[in-house]
């Protein structure tokens, strides 16, 4: 190996050790055994890449590139970020930014998680599972999610088109989008057969609480003595406002287990005065459904509050943080997940239904139908029920 070639290997092994220091490489500690082979195999390819390589590459490419694979490898949420998306990302976001209404995740591309109810994107057909190839033209084969849902952002009234791929499908379509400053309500409800309440929830936040205790009431006031909650491509929402939503149904016992390298295990436990909602509950559950609606629906479930009919959630249950490198760049790393009230991991896993239905493909651009096989689902199974009775 030249002295050229050493130096450079040293330039892109310094970053890897911080890596090791801040977030763990490769899930281990960097006196852990196994972890030096890793190096030294990252050693020996480098050597290979500026030795070999049939043209002299650049080192700021190879270490971006080996960067984004590191942090990629970890879970579709962390992401390696470069000094101007740092600077982007501490930013002061302005008052006019709009959105599309489009959570994402990374799998080889990104990936639609859920589209709002309402929003451009929903209106636009873009659907749970769907590849965006291109935002704008950009490839996003080698994006990150966060620079891919910065993207995604602008001032309301804007346009961004997105590059579309469903499916098994080899044909892409350009969708354009506007960017709207505001999106649809987050809680809504309606009586969906004689005695059964359907409560919408399209995204978690701090008033969540409030509004689905207002509309679990007002069902009541119109007949309902159960309730079924759709949670189907709910994905927005921070995992803890799951848990904390959850008191409206769970009377006493754990919420949710949040865990963080190196603080154990925090449970969230129902309090005095928790579980004024006795109403029978069902939850609807699509691989769209997210974060805090993953978090809410394990808590029922745990604590015998509720059954979920539907799919399979995503398993997307964690928080990030920013970890600042001394060039100006950073990682944007998952350092909690969140488990079931009975321990069991929610983050990368996801929530089995207890009674599996499963969502009908969609052809792109086909009308919509009315045909709801989760809905149905949910609805023959409570109707088969013997009278509902008020929980405990």
């Amino acid at each position: 190996m030249t002295t050229r070639t050493r130096f450079l290997v040293l330039a892109l092994t310094t970053p890897l050790v911080v890596f090791t220091l801040v977030g763990g490489l490769l899930g281990q500690q960097r006196t852990a055994p196994g972890a030096y082979p890793h190096l030294r195999v990252f050693d020996d390819v480098v050597s290979l890449i500026f030795g070999s390589y049939v043209e002299e590459p650049n080192p700021g490419t190879v270490l971006d590139g080996a960067m984004l694979g590191l942090a990629e490898g970890l879970d579709p949420d962390s992401s390696y970020l470069d000094a101007a998306q740092v600077a982007l990302l501490e930013g002061v976001r302005t008052a006019e930014t709009g959105s599309t209404g489009l959570s994402l995740t990374r799998q080889y591309y990104l990936r639609v998680v859920a589209s709002r109810d309402g929003s451009p994107a929903a209106q636009a057909g873009l659907h749970t599972g769907d590849y965006i190839r291109a935002i704008d033209g950009k490839s996003t084969r080698h994006m990150s999610l966060h620079e891919g849902e910065r993207l995604l952002r602008g001032p309301a009234g804007s346009k961004v088109t997105l590059t579309v791929l469903r499916g098994s499908q080899t044909d892409t379509h350009e969708v354009p989008l506007s960017r709207v400053a505001a999106l649809p309500a987050d809680v809504t409800q309606r009586i969906a057969a004689p005695g059964v309440g359907l409560v919408r929830i399209t995204a978690f936040s701090d008033q969540t609480p409030t509004q689905l205790k207002r509309a679990v009431g007002e069902l009541t006031s119109k007949g309902a003595t159960q309730v079924l909650i759709d949670l189907r491509h709910t994905a927005e929402g921070d995992p803890a406002l799951g848990a904390e939503t959850a008191r409206l149904f769970v009377k006493a016992g754990t919420l949710g287990i949040r865990e963080a390298r190196g603080q154990g295990q925090q449970k969230t436990e129902a309090r005095a005065g928790d579980g004024s909602l006795t109403l029978p509950i069902t939850v609807l559950t699509t691989n769209g459904t997210s974060q805090a609606a993953e978090v809410f629906t394990a808590a029922l479930l745990d604590n015998d509050r509720a059954k979920s009919v539907g799919e399979r959630t995503l398993g997307r249950a964690g928080s990030q943080k920013l970890v600042k490198l001394p060039d100006g760049s950073g990682l944007w790393l998952t350092y909690a997940r969140w488990l079931t009230p009975k321990g069991t991991a929610i983050h990368g896993t996801g929530l089995v239904p207890t009674v599996p239905v499963a969502e009908p493909d969609r052809e792109f651009g086909a009308p919509a139908t009315a045909e709801d096989p989760i809905l149905d689902k949910a609805l023959e199974s409570v109707a088969a029920k013997a009278p509902a009775k008020a929980a405990a």
